[in-house]
C-alpha cells in the first residue's frame, strides 16, 4: 500500500504529479491511499516513492485534465482516489458519459462550479476603518475548497479596493497590489451591519417585483445557507409573504405612482453613488456624476466617463461632447428629455498640465469598479435599448473588450434583457481635424442613432 500526502485540500499539483508517477508505474488504484497532511492514513502503509524505472508512456486527454483540477476542489475526500482511478484505468474513458465513474466526477464538478458561482454572487463586503483607511471585509462559508481558485476573480474585479475574505478554512487578504493568504476565521471576526446597508436595503425593497416572485426558483438559486451574510435577505421574508397582496397593489396603481416609487428608488441611488470611494478615481475628482434623465424611457444612452465641464457641474455631457451629442441626437429626431444619459465611469479621470485637466482613459479596474452602479441603473430604467458610446461604454454594456468597427450599427441581444447599440463617441468628432471628414463621420453618427431608434420598432 502506497499513502500519498498532498500539501492541501486543493493541492492539485501535488495530486497531478505524484498521479502521473505512480500510473506510468503501473500501481493500481487499490493500492494508493491518498491523503492531505503528514498524519499517516494508513499504518501499514509506505511513502508514494517509486523506485527508478523506464516509465510507460502516459497520454492524458485535456478534458481530464480541465476535470481533475475542478473535482479537486470538491469536498468529498474520495476525489483524488476516483480520479486516480480513472487515471490508471483509461482516461480516455471520459468520453463515455454513461460511465458510472465518469458520471460521478461529472456531478461533482458541477457542484464545485456551482459553489464558484455562489461565492461570485453572494459575497457582501462591509466597509471597516484601518491604519491604511477604508477596508472592505467579507465573510463566506463555501461548501467546497474554492477559495484560492476565485482569488483571481476577486482581484480582478476589485482591483481598486483594499479587501479581505474571511472563510472558515482560508482567508485571503488584497491590499490593491499583492495577494496574501491568511488562517480561517469564524464569523465573529467578520464586521457587523454597514451603514450603508440602510440605503440598500430600501433600494433593493423599492425594485422588488412581486409579479415576477418564483419562490422555489430564488431558492434554488439563492438557498438559505447564504441569506444572514447578505443584508438584502433580511427583508426577504416579509417580502415573499406579501407578494400577493403587493402583486394586486402594483396593478392597481396608477402610472404616475409607479413612477414614483422607481424615481425614490433612483435617488436613494445616486445619493449613495455620490459617496462612491470603489476606486481610486474619486480623490481627485470634483464629485460623483450620476446619470439623468426619466427612469421609465425606452433608450438609455451610455459614454465613457465625465468630462471637465461635467465634473465640475455634476451631470452628464453638458460639456463640448455633450453639446455635440445634443446636435446629433437632434438631428436623429430624438429629444433628449425623452432618453436617459449616463457614462460607464462616474468620476472624471485626468492628467494635470498646468492649469488645465487632460482627459485620461479609464483602465480596466475602474470600468470594472464602476459596473456596480451601471447595472443598478439598468435594472431601474430597464431600457428597451442602450446605446454604448464609444469603446469604454461597449466594454461596460457587453463585459467584455470590442471594437467599435465590429460591433457599430447592429441591434445586440443583451444578457440582461432588451437590445444594445455600439457607435461613436461624440468626442471623436471633435478630434476631427479634417472638416469634410468630420462632416461625413457626424452624418454617420446621426444615422447610427436613427437605426438604434428603427430597431426599437
Amino acid at each position: 500500500m502506497r499513502v500519498v500526502s498532498l500539501a492541501a485540500e486543493d493541492d492539485f499539483d501535488g495530486w497531478r504529479d505524484a498521479a502521473r508517477a505512480l500510473a506510468q508505474a503501473g500501481v493500481p488504484a487499490s493500492e494508493v491511499v491518498w491523503q492531505v497532511g503528514d498524519a499517516p492514513a494508513d499504518l501499514f502503509g509506505d511513502e508514494a516513492v517509486l523506485a527508478p524505472a523506464a516509465p510507460r508512456p502516459l497520454k492524458v486527454p485535456r478534458a481530464f485534465v480541465d476535470l481533475a483540477q475542478t473535482v479537486v476542489l470538491h469536498a468529498d475526500p474520495e476525489r483524488f482516489a476516483l480520479l486516480y482511478a480513472l487515471l490508471a484505468s483509461d482516461p480516455h474513458r471520459i468520453d463515455d458519459q454513461a460511465d458510472p465513474l465518469v458520471r460521478r466526477l461529472e456531478g461533482m464538478a458541477r457542484e464545485v462550479r456551482r459553489d464558484i458561482h455562489k461565492m461570485r454572487a453572494f459575497v457582501r463586503f462591509r466597509e471597516v476603518q484601518d491604519d491604511a483607511g477604508a477596508r472592505y471585509v467579507a465573510w463566506f462559508e463555501p461548501i467546497h475548497h474554492i477559495v484560492r481558485a476565485n482569488a483571481r476573480f476577486f482581484v480582478e474585479r476589485f482591483a481598486n479596493m483594499r479587501w479581505s475574505i474571511l472563510t472558515p478554512a482560508v482567508s485571503l487578504h488584497w491590499d490593491g497590489a499583492t495577494l496574501s493568504e491568511g488562517p480561517g476565521a469564524s464569523r465573529a471576526d467578520a464586521p457587523g451591519d454597514d451603514p450603508v446597508e440602510d440605503v440598500w436595503k430600501t433600494y433593493y425593497a423599492s425594485i422588488f417585483n412581486p409579479a415576477r416572485l418564483k419562490t422555489g426558483a430564488m431558492l434554488k438559486e439563492m438557498p438559505r445557507k447564504y441569506w444572514k451574510n447578505m443584508p438584502e435577505t433580511a427583508l426577504v421574508k416579509e417580502l415573499v409573504a406579501s407578494a400577493r397582496q403587493r402583486e394586486t397593489a402594483m396593478v392597481a396603481k396608477a402610472r404616475t405612482e409607479i413612477g414614483g416609487n422607481i424615481e425614490a428608488a433612483w435617488q436613494a441611488l445616486r445619493d449613495e453613488a455620490a459617496g462612491c470611494t470603489r476606486c481610486h478615481l474619486y480623490k481627485h475628482a470634483t464629485q460623483t456624476v450620476f446619470g439623468e434623465g426619466p427612469v421609465d424611457v425606452r433608450m438609455m444612452f451610455v459614454g465613457e466617463q465625465p468630462g471637465d465641464q461635467e465634473d465640475l457641474a455634476g451631470r452628464p455631457f453638458v460639456g463640448p461632447a455633450g453639446q455635440m451629442f445634443d446636435k446629433a441626437i437632434g438631428a436623429a429626431g430624438i429629444d433628449r428629455e425623452t432618453v436617459y444619459v449616463t457614462n460607464a465611469v462616474k468620476h472624471f479621470k485626468f492628467e494635470p498640465r498646468g492649469k488645465r485637466r487632460i482627459h485620461a482613459k479609464p483602465d480596466a479596474g475602474e470600468i470594472e469598479a464602476c459596473r456596480w452602479w451601471y447595472a443598478q441603473e439598468r435594472l431601474l430604467v430597464k431600457p428597451a435599448m442602450t446605446v454604448a458610446l464609444g469603446a469604454t461604454a461597449a466594454r461596460q454594456m457587453l463585459g467584455k473588450v470590442v471594437t467599435i468597427s465590429g460591433t457599430r450599427g447592429r441591434a445586440i441581444e443583451l444578457a440582461e434583457g432588451g437590445l444594445g447599440w455600439v457607435t461613436i463617441h461624440p468626442s471623436f468628432l471633435l478630434r476631427m481635424p479634417d472638416k469634410s471628414r468630420a462632416e461625413d463621420e457626424f452624418a454617420a453618427f446621426v444615422e447610427d442613432l436613427r437605426g438604434a431608434t428603427k430597431a426599437l420598432g
